[in-house]
């Protein structure tokens, strides 16, 4: 049948429009893949060919006070594996393991896992000496990852505060946990691209994202008294072999931590070499225990802020113990203190005299100046693990529990708590939030992105009676239980404590816990140094006898290295037939050599300069130093 020319100009009309139709739509799709999703594409795309290579960010470092560091980073490269890219897996197993110490068979294992990147489990933080090995061989497909590892450049020192960090340099104790998340910082990369057969595409350019550094930590711990604090410790360790050693020096004025150790300690790099117990518990803020007579200052601050006894005015008589509800509480002494002022019942640190202390203010009284003081409770220290110590409830709380109370046995408290509470007992009566983190700092700009300022919980004294604990206290240091912690020329104020440890419901035999809290300068304290040795041996179990000494030369430097000017004011020092005497230092300056051969002091001199007249000596006039100390003197001539 033949078709007419209309029908075929029809179909050729319909199948030109068709067509043009379909060429219309195929190009608005290219144009839109093209314009509105090419960039989605490609970077899809990209997704799929690209390949990345860690870069771990800087780990914030964290430094004391004045910018000392105390955990800083090294550098430390990981091997990456790109299996796709191996041209021959077996021999860069072998290449591999021989460089890093692995067993062949595990590592080619590892390396064909079917991973698109491997990163090489016995390959991560090694030295650059490995990875420059590694690098040498020129293996495909296998490449050096920056990373880093935490540094501790002390060691031991401050190892409970600081903490540690994990094979990530993750935080896993102490202030390195607890600031984790501002201390880790983000990590960057290196991305290149591969094809589907993971072969590198040159063409393309690597991409790196740098890591974002993490923020740096600033303490409020002094360095210089926290290294003196560290070689006390190390002395009372070697001299008393005691299960325990605990440390704490703090800023009154506003509860800055400027020093906190214990023994045992342990090396943060390493810490998996000790038992978990050791390095988990940060004993100053985690142990309790019975306080001793450290406590009769809390007793003491109730009883002359509700006006319950006159110190100087006011006799005791002390034969050796107090009967309370059939109980018969002794006095440390044998025979006891005889008659004494209630300033004497301090400084002899008299147990019977506590009790009528205790007496006078009523169990509701006491125990409220207890709690208000912060016992019972944490401190609220940024440190992790604190403990919050075991009072009596107060209906339970009869005669004997009053009594015992008031002279430190009976409840459990912790270190820091007693830190915090005598504090406030010495500096006005303001009771203050311990804190060890000062600033977090960004490393770049330097900008503090965090300030810690100080926390006043409340008033628990007045600031007279504040001042009458000041004047006791020095007193116990000067003339009473505290003298082993006296120094020449510092005001310190302090006072003992021995407490026996219980184990089953039973106090122990000849096992205490031996203790000092000392504060100075004694009318305007800027340093509390406390200060426990738990079970000293081949030796008298008293905090006076073992831990007084060892805080008095922990005050000693430490008050020097913060600037604190020697005094002439100082209380006289009652000598025991043990002491050394003191002597005066004359004003020398201006005498003539033969001029001094007329002196009778007991002081060697240690002569420099030339000339016959002294023009400075050192230490000044007025200073009292032990008969035989050196003095020194400058020489010069007369104009």
């Amino acid at each position: 049948m033949r078709v007419s020319n209309v029908t075929v100009r029809k179909r050729l009309t319909v199948a030109l429009f068709v067509g043009i139709l379909t060429f219309l739509i195929i190009d608005v799709r290219l144009g839109y893949v093209q314009f509105f999703l090419g960039d989605k594409l490609t970077d899809l795309a990209k997704g799929s060919w690209s390949r990345n290579i860690p870069f771990q960010p800087k780990r914030g470092e964290i430094t004391d006070r004045n910018g000392v560091a105390l955990a800083t980073n090294i550098s430390t490269p990981t091997v990456y594996v790109v299996p796709r890219q191996l041209k021959n897996p077996a021999d860069t197993a072998t290449k591999l393991s021989k460089v890093l110490g692995l067993d062949k068979e595990k590592t080619y294992k590892e390396i064909t896992a079917g991973e698109s990147m491997v990163r090489l489990k016995g390959g991560r933080k090694i030295s650059h000496a490995k990875a420059k090995e590694i690098r040498a061989l020129g293996l495909k497909g296998v490449y050096i990852g920056e990373d880093s590892k935490r540094y501790y450049p002390y060691g031991k020192y401050l190892s409970h505060v600081l903490g540690f960090t994990g094979i990530d340099n993750q935080g896993l104790m102490g202030l390195e946990l607890y600031y984790d998340k501002e201390l880790r910082g983000d990590e960057g990369s290196v991305k290149f691209y591969a094809n589907a057969k993971g072969e590198r595409m040159n063409d393309m350019a690597d991409d790196f994202e740098p890591p974002k550094n993490g923020l740096d930590l600033k303490l409020t711990i002094d360095a210089k008294i926290q290294t003196i604090m560290e070689r006390e410790l190390d002395n009372a360790q070697a001299a008393y072999n005691p299960d325990g050693l605990i440390a704490i020096a703090m800023n009154p004025n506003n509860g800055e931590i400027l020093g906190m150790s214990s023994r045992p300690n342990f090396d943060p790099a390493n810490f998996r070499n000790v038992p978990q117990e050791v390095y988990n518990r940060n004993l100053p803020v985690w142990s309790t225990y019975e306080p001793g007579s450290t406590f009769k200052i809390i007793t003491l601050a109730a009883a002359l802020e509700e006006g319950k006894v006159d110190l100087d005015k006011e006799h005791f008589h002390d034969p050796g113990f107090a009967k309370v509800a059939g109980a018969r509480l002794r006095c440390w002494k044998a025979g006891g203190h005889g008659s004494q002022t209630f300033l004497e019942v301090v400084q002899n640190s008299c147990n019977p005299g506590f009790v009528a202390l205790g007496e006078r203010l009523g169990k509701e009284k006491l125990f409220s100046y207890v709690k208000n003081f912060g016992f019972g409770t944490k401190t609220g220290i940024d440190l992790q693990g604190e403990g919050s110590g075991i009072l009596f409830n107060l209906d339970k709380v009869g005669p004997v529990e009053l009594a015992t109370t008031a002279f430190g046995q009976g409840v459990s408290v912790t270190p820091i708590q007693q830190v915090a509470a005598v504090s406030a007992a010495v500096n006005g009566g303001i009771l203050y939030t311990p804190y060890v983190a000062k600033e977090l700092i960004d490393p770049l700009t330097k900008e503090v992105v965090m300030r810690k300022t100080p926390v006043a919980k409340r008033r628990v004294i007045s600031e007279e009676t504040s001042k009458k604990i000041r004047y006791a206290l020095e007193n116990v240091v000067a003339k009473g239980s505290g003298g082993n912690a006296f120094v020449d020329s510092y005001r310190i104020g302090g006072k003992t404590g021995t407490a026996q440890k219980a184990q089953n419901g039973r106090y122990l035999e000849n096992n205490h816990i031996v203790s000092f809290i000392g504060f100075a300068p004694a009318d305007n304290p800027e340093l509390v140094v406390y200060v426990a040795v738990d079970n000293p041996k081949g030796t008298v179990q008293f905090g006076g006898v073992v831990s007084a000494p060892i805080v008095g030369n922990i005050m000693k430097d430490s008050l020097r290295a913060m600037g604190v000017q020697p005094r002439k004011d100082q209380i006289e020092k009652k000598l025991k037939w043990t002491d050394t005497p003191m002597i005066k230092v004359p004003n020398l300056v201006g005498m003539t050599k033969s001029e001094l051969q007329e002196q009778m002091v007991n002081l060697r001199i240690d002569a420099s300069g030339e000339g016959d007249i002294v023009v400075r000596q050192s230490p000044e006039p007025g200073i009292k130093l032990k008969e035989g100390s050196t003095i020194r003197l400058f020489f010069g001539k007369k104009e």
